[in-house]
């Protein structure tokens, strides 16, 4: 299936763009789907912690993604 995944902060420098359209096996989860990228763009595993939002909420790791769903990568964000 085709997931399409919306990039912000630190883990859009790391993928080099805002968005990223990726083929994934039908029925991946959210675990999956990050061990996937981290294999793709390894400096993602450096992150402390990175969130995956679907459909404007936070998604459990084994949440089954489906091809029409918003994804989200969050990165950790500091404030001042």
């Amino acid at each position: 299936m085709k997931l399409k995944i919306a990039l912000f902060g630190i883990a859009k420098e790391i993928v080099g763009s805002s968005s990223l359209d990726l083929d994934t096996p039908a029925g991946q989860s959210v675990t999956g789907l990050m061990q996937q990228l981290q294999t793709q763009y390894p400096a993602l595993q450096k992150l402390s912690s990175l969130a995956v939002a679907v459909n404007s909420e936070y998604a459990t790791d084994d949440y089954q993604l489906q091809e029409r769903d918003e994804i989200a990568l969050i990165p950790p964000v500091s404030g001042g």
